[in-house]
C-alpha cells in the first residue's frame, strides 16, 4: 500500500469512527464539483464572451466575507449546481448545460430556479412570495433580476419599468397618457407602489390596501375628515386610474360623468349637458372647467363646519 493509499484508508477509518456515513451517491456528487471554482467558468464566461458573467465580481454575490453570499460557499456552483460535467463537455465541444440554468427560456423549471434563489433570499422578506401572482404564474426570479450585471436593472427606475412592461405592456401604454404618474420621467418606479415578491396584499401592493399605498405619497388625503366622501375613504381607484388616464388628475372619467355614476341628477342641475347647451351660463358652470368641482371643491373631504356638501 502506497503512502497516499494509506492516508486515504486512515481518513476513512476516522470518518467511520466519528459516525459519519458517506454514501456512494454523496461521494459521486462531491466529485462533480469543479476543483477550481469560478476559475473553471471564466475561460468561457469572461469579459467579451457570448455569455459574460465576470461582472458578478462587482456585486454582493461575489463577497467572500458575507457567509450568505454564493462566493463564500461554492462560488458559481452554489447556484448552478455541480459543474464539472458541464466544463468537461465544453472542453470536448459538446453542448451540455449546467445543472441549473436561469431565465425565462431556461430548461430548468421556474419553480426549481426560484428554489435556488430562495435558498438564500427567503429570509429577506420573501415569505410572501409563496402564493403570490408571480409565483403562481411560474415567473422565474431571473426573468426580472440580472445577477451577472454589475448593477441589477431593477435598482434603476427606468430599467425596472422596462422589466415590468415585458409582461405588462398595457401599463406601458398607460404611462404615456396625458395624465399619469411620473414613471416615464424616472421620478418613481413600479416598486414605489408594488412589491413583486409579496402576495399577502392585493395587486402585490406595498400596503394592505389601495388607499394605504396611495397615502405613502398623498398623506394629505388620509383624513380623518369631519365630512367624508364615501368613495374616497373606501378606495381611491373608484375615481382614479393609478397607471394613467386621458382625463386630468388620473380620473377614470371626466366630471360630471364621473360624479353621476353615484349621484342622481334629480333635484339638481347636474345632468350630462350637451354641446347645444354650452352657451347657457348655468350649463357652462356644470359642464366646463372643473364641472362639479367648480362648487364641490373639497371632494376628498372637508373639516369646515359648513362643509357637509364639500363646498368648503
Amino acid at each position: 500500500m502506497t503512502r497516499t493509499d494509506s492516508k486515504s484508508f486512515n481518513r476513512l477509518l476516522v470518518l467511520l469512527a466519528a459516525g459519519i456515513l458517506l454514501s456512494s451517491t454523496a461521494l459521486l456528487q462531491a466529485q462533480d464539483y469543479s476543483s477550481l471554482g469560478a476559475d473553471s467558468c471564466l475561460p468561457c464566461h469572461g469579459e467579451g464572451s457570448p455569455r459574460p458573467a465576470s461582472a458578478i465580481f462587482s456585486t454582493p454575490h461575489a463577497s467572500r466575507t458575507d457567509p450568505d453570499a454564493p462566493f463564500s460557499k461554492l462560488q458559481c456552483e452554489t447556484c448552478h449546481g455541480p459543474g464539472a460535467d458541464h466544463v468537461y463537455a465544453q472542453q470536448r465541444g459538446q453542448d451540455q448545460k449546467p445543472v441549473y440554468t436561469f431565465g425565462t427560456d431556461a430548461e430548468t423549471p421556474a419553480a426549481d430556479q426560484n428554489k435556488v434563489c430562495l435558498g438564500c433570499h427567503e429570509s429577506h422578506g420573501r415569505l410572501g412570495w409563496f402564493g403570490s401572482a408571480h409565483e403562481t404564474a411560474d415567473v422565474p426570479c431571473a426573468s426580472c433580476h440580472q445577477v451577472h450585471r454589475a448593477r441589477d436593472r431593477v435598482f434603476d427606475a427606468l430599467a425596472q419599468q422596462q422589466a415590468c412592461f415585458e409582461c405588462h405592456p398595457k401599463r406601458r401604454a398607460d404611462t404615456f397618457k396625458s395624465s399619469s404618474h411620473p414613471l416615464r420621467l424616472g421620478n418613481m418606479s413600479c416598486s414605489d407602489c408594488h412589491d413583486p415578491h409579496n402576495g399577502n396584499n392585493d395587486f402585490l401592493l406595498l400596503k394592505a390596501s389601495v388607499n394605504e399605498t396611495c397615502y405613502i405619497c398623498h398623506a394629505e388625503k388620509r383624513g380623518p375628515y369631519l365630512w367624508e366622501h364615501a368613495p374616497v375613504s373606501e378606495d381611491c381607484s373608484l375615481c382614479h386610474q393609478p397607471h394613467g388616464s386621458n382625463h386630468r388628475a388620473l380620473l377614470s372619467r371626466r366630471p360630471p360623468l364621473l360624479c353621476q355614476q353615484c349621484h342622481s341628477p334629480a333635484g339638481h342641475p347636474s345632468t350630462a349637458y350637451t354641446s347645444e347647451q354650452v352657451s347657457d351660463n348655468l350649463s357652462n358652470r356644470f359642464l366646463l372647467g372643473r364641472a362639479c368641482l367648480n362648487c364641490h371643491s373639497q371632494v376628498h373631504g372637508s373639516n369646515h363646519p359648513s362643509g357637509a356638501t364639500l363646498h368648503r
